[in-house]
């Protein structure tokens, strides 16, 4: 066992001699810590936490009571590979969630940023990839294979399908069902999900600037609210606005899916304005 002269482990707390258990770390009561578990410095377990697996956590990092990390993906091909499960730093684990390691199929890794907040009964599957700074909402589901992008927001009750990709800025409401790719900067909602704008306030939060967001609008209503072919569109929308730094992010997205992005399911002006 490595434990740094720091760490502070409870009594009752069932550690394996092979862990590694960082400085100024925590482990509270009852919790178990597997044999190839890697804990960095100043992260927090509270009690009746069970870490196992080839998992490996960052710094600073909080995990509430009953959390699942790193146990067996729920996958029934898998056959007990030694895949992994990384979380970078100050993410906050709340209670019942579960996050589960990769699988030979999906390139045997689950990984997790840093600064992301997991709310009560969230769920992340196999072989997913989240970046930094999302909220993940009460009873959110990532089905395997999910790929999240950096400052998305997912409301509560939330499921998305295997394989989908949700972009960078994106927000899903509460209760969504995205089967298809979310766009970046993109909100949607519903059951199945469609494409309801901009994430205005996302954008807003984020610091970008009033004519910075009424480009983006600009560019979404001619992408994804418009008739036309969208090879077409893209064309045109790289020749409009080839001095955006955000174009790219938007049209690349939207080229490289394999699912098909999620589209309105009809075209108002309520939801796209003019500009002004």
């Amino acid at each position: 066992m490595t434990i740094h002269s720091s760490a502070s482990i409870h009594s009752t707390a069932v550690v394996s001699p092979s862990a590694e258990i960082g400085e100024g770390t925590t482990v509270g009561p009852y919790s178990v810590i597997g044999e190839h578990v890697r804990l960095g410095a100043r992260n927090r377990i509270a009690s009746h936490v069970v870490i196992e697996g080839h998992t490996s956590l960052g710094i600073e990092n909080t995990i509430f009571q009953f959390a699942s990390v790193g146990a067996a993906p729920q996958d029934l091909k898998y056959r007990g590979e030694a895949s992994k499960l990384t979380l970078g730093d100050r993410n906050i684990v709340r209670e019942y969630v579960t996050l589960q390691p990769g699988t030979a199929g999906g390139g045997m890794v689950t990984s997790i940023g840093s600064r992301n907040l997991f709310m009560a009964c969230a769920h992340v599957g196999h072989d997913c990839h989240l970046g930094d700074g999302n909220v993940f909402a009460n009873s959110v589901g990532l089905s395997g294979h999910v790929t999240i992008g950096s400052c998305v927001v997912v409301g509560g009750l939330s499921g998305i399908h295997q394989f989908v990709r949700v972009g960078d800025f994106a927000m899903l409401g509460g209760g969504s069902m995205a089967v298809n790719d979310v766009p970046p900067y993109s909100m949607v909602a519903g059951d199945r999900a469609a494409l309801m704008g901009i994430n205005k306030l996302g954008l807003e939060r984020a610091g970008f600037s009033p004519e910075q967001i009424q480009r983006v609008r600009r560019l979404f209503r001619k992408l994804f609210f418009s008739k036309g072919l969208m090879k077409e569109k893209i064309a045109r929308a790289r020749e409009e606005f080839a001095d955006e730094s955000f174009v790219d992010t938007i049209l690349c997205f939207v080229e490289s899916s394999e699912r098909g992005v999620i589209l309105p399911r009809r075209v108002t002006s309520s939801v796209v304005p003019e500009d002004e």
